[in-house]
């Protein structure tokens, strides 16, 4: 039932216009994951796995395109500029976007995308005339390119099996088809293709070194094809082998350039001319597509960006700025509004993240010498605007503005992991109101789950007593409440749940710790918890496999333990798998889950906006991530698939009164529908609303940030009239007082 009516609730949400949660959406992906590429006169067009991007040649500039754009799918797989100056993008799952540089507008053609086939990429795009000839993982697709209208598709051909995956198509008066079981060609003088008689069928049988076809090209009036097992040549009857060197080998492209073929096997770049082979260019990396550009070269879609080799026989890869790759399993924001992310663990790790606004810096091995591994996992600003990056296996890292200090075992007493002390994992991170250190082991081999670096650089390690004798692992979601109690979770199987810790001010004297666990016993939801967050009012809000729990009078830990805590449950958010939590300058909730991204208010009786991939220009409906610009009130959504940053009102409030805006302003009184915004506001600001002549319309308190609203309707629920209105606001000791003018227009 509460599932059922938390699809409604979100459902109902889609259609919503809600200006006042989020704006200015931007998307930040990683790029160098370059599927295919196209060169024009000014550039190169790239197809990647994080959107789409313009190298511009003449400026070394770039312009990407994402779901903020307009681009229905950002797992792009094909690129193709057709004859009327449009980019066309195929995606993974069918999804094809049609950009006009001219217009910069996106239309999306969904017709792959809706075929009702379990898979739809688009593999290859090819411009013949008017048309676009785009193969897929069930056929070919011929397209109008003015109109954007199907002219036909094609699925069976011949005696192959029918939706065969297609990964190129070529045509010179005839089509040539590449497929992993064939190559289908045209029979010559017939029309209707849809008819299978109409092609003839190729296999190793007529002499293909093999039965998957990567291209097909017209060099020197010859008909060539590549293969997984070499190149072959057509004599209008059977295939013969071409160029022995590449037999046996996967030739992933084949191009031609004048009176040479340019070939593409094992991430070596090769020309072929007058029966010579000479290698160009080889790359560490994977390479996938070749092109040509006028003024860069032969040019080379890779892994790690446009692999571009220079007619002086120099090579480089090129990429537009941006994080390492899209991998965000910890995110946060410091002080000074700096965005930092973790990228993985198990040796998927890239490093760790940062980006100012403007620009991403990459952190890893290769660049920074103090980092042992890749393997960032956990990130915490602390206040002081320190950043402290959990490793997984070599400790932790501590960064200071350009200073960068990593921590081990040695000389810390911190063990790691029951099979290898050495290997250290930290997962949490917390300051206290001393200004001490806490960090949190995710498995240690002596016990101790908690471990503190004072300010004066000495290390104490602590037992919580609910762990004796159990030695357990699966720590994580180390937070540290207004009475220096630590909170975090294990998901052991042994005594998963909840845990607190609270060493009563005293390092050195462990008696008077207090230490235990909760779990469903208690109230919880569920033992297992993917996040913790204390918010404004100091609860902790807990985000479990089945919902939020809030925990209040957390006080009372160190007074009667846990007995006296009281936990209450989120309706609106039950029964949710819940990833993770936020809380934003306004204590509302920013709730991260399977389904999308929820706002609730700040005691969550109200969902307030709830966003996904078809509503918004999230990139993902699963979020793993979540961080909040307190100062600039900007939410980061971490997935999979990249970054989302959105734009909201929730800012910290200001330290003093300079002056209120209100906008709109004439504010246009629509039966209530719309509200006014009131900026410029203290910390827990009282407002009035004023007639000219001094008539108290409305009073209440700001919701706690720099902003508040006003919907025009007066204490007793009745829209106001038109005429000029007096906001007064002032501090909750009424020593600090503002006053504005604003119109109200009643329609």
């Amino acid at each position: 039932m509460y599932r059922t009516l938390f699809a409604f609730l979100f459902l109902s949400l889609f259609f919503v216009s809600l200006p006042q949660q989020a704006t200015n959406f931007r998307n930040y992906t990683d790029m160098k994951d370059i599927s295919d590429i196209k060169s024009t006169s000014q550039g190169v067009w790239a197809a990647t796995t994080g959107g789409g991007f313009f190298y511009n040649s003449t400026d070394n500039s770039f312009s990407t395109l994402n779901k903020v754009d307009g681009l229905n799918s950002i797992s792009l797989s094909a690129v193709a500029i057709d004859n009327y100056g449009k980019t066309w993008f195929g995606s993974s799952d069918g999804t094809i976007s049609v950009y006009d540089p001219s217009t910069k507008n996106i239309k999306t053609i969904l017709d792959i995308f809706n075929s009702g086939r379990s898979s739809n990429k688009i593999n290859d795009m090819q411009v013949s005339g008017d048309t676009v000839i785009v193969s897929h993982d069930f056929g070919v697709s011929i397209i109008d390119a003015k109109n954007l209208v199907f002219f036909d598709t094609f699925i069976k051909f011949g005696s192959l099996t029918s939706n065969i995956k297609v990964n190129s198509t070529f045509r010179a008066g005839l089509f040539y088809v590449c497929t992993q079981f064939g190559l289908a060609v045209q029979k010559t003088g017939t029309t209707n293709l849809t008819a299978p008689e109409s092609w003839n069928v190729y296999t190793t049988a007529n002499g293909l070194p093999s039965n998957n076809i990567n291209k097909v090209v017209q060099y020197n009036g010859n008909i060539i094809a590549a293969t997984a097992a070499g190149l072959a040549v057509f004599n209008g009857s059977s295939w013969s082998s071409y160029i022995a060197q590449f037999n046996n080998n996967n030739v992933n492209d084949i191009l031609v350039s004048g009176d040479s073929l340019l070939i593409l096997a094992n991430n070596i770049i090769y020309s072929y001319k007058n029966s010579s082979v000479t290698p160009i260019k080889n790359s560490t990396s994977q390479l996938n597509r070749l092109a040509l550009s006028k003024d860069l070269g032969v040019i080379s879609a890779s892994t790690t960006g446009i692999f571009l080799v220079s007619r002086q026989g120099q090579s480089n890869y090129i990429l537009p700025n941006g994080p390492a790759a899209n991998q965000f399993p910890s995110i946060t924001v410091d002080g000074n509004g700096n965005f930092w992310s973790a990228s993985g663990k198990d040796g998927r790790g890239v490093g760790f993240y940062k980006f100012d606004g403007t620009k991403w810096t990459n952190y890893n091995t290769s660049n920074t010498s103090s980092l042992r591994t890749n393997d960032y996992y956990s990130v915490y600003a602390a206040p002081d605007n320190t950043i402290y990056l959990g490793n997984w296996g070599s400790g932790f890292s501590k960064v200071t503005g350009t200073k960068v200090t990593s921590f081990d075992t040695t000389g810390t007493g911190l063990v790691g992991i029951p099979e290898n002390p050495k290997f250290l994992v930290i997962t949490g991170f917390g300051v206290d109101s001393k200004n001490n250190l806490w960090v949190l082991n995710f498995a240690p081999g002596d016990g101790k789950t908690l471990s503190v670096l004072t300010a004066d650089n000495n290390w104490f390690h602590f037992l919580n007593k609910a762990e004796a004798g159990l030695s357990l692992g699966f720590h994580n979601n180390l937070v540290i409440d207004n009475n220096n109690t630590k909170w975090y979770n294990s998901q052991d199987s042994r005594r998963a749940g909840l845990y607190y810790f609270n060493e009563n001010g005293t390092l050195t004297n462990t008696n008077d710790d207090i230490s235990g666990y909760l779990t469903t016993s208690n109230g919880l939801n569920s033992n297992v918890i993917n996040s913790l967050v204390v918010d404004k009012r100091g609860d902790l809000w807990v985000g479990t496999s089945a919902g939020v729990n809030v925990i209040t009078n957390l006080n009372t830990i160190s007074a009667s333990g846990s007995g006296s805590l009281k936990i209450s449950s989120v309706f609106i958010l039950r029964q949710q798998t819940i990833n993770c939590l936020a809380v934003d300058a306004l204590n509302r909730k920013w709730v991260g889950t399977n389904e999308g991204l929820l706002l609730v208010n700040s005691d969550g009786s109200d969902l307030l906006a709830a966003f996904n991939t078809k509503n918004s220009p999230l990139l993902s409906d699963q979020i793993v991530s979540l961080a909040v610009d307190q100062k600039s009130g900007t939410v980061y959504v971490g997935t999979n698939n990249g970054i989302t940053a959105l734009k909201t009102p929730a800012e910290n409030p200001q330290s003093s009164f300079t002056s209120l805006f209100f906008y709109p302003n004439p504010f246009k009184l629509k039966s209530g529908s719309n509200q006014l915004t009131i900026e410029g506001l203290v910390k827990d600001s009282d407002i009035k609303i004023l007639t000219i002549s001094g008539k108290l319309v409305r009073q209440f308190s700001s919701p706690g940030g720099r902003v508040a609203y006003w919907d025009g309707r007066d204490d007793n629920g009745n829209l106001v009239g038109s005429g000029i209105y007096i906001v007064v606001a002032y501090d909750k000791d009424g020593n600090n007082t503002i006053a504005g003018k604003v119109a109200i227009l009643r329609e």
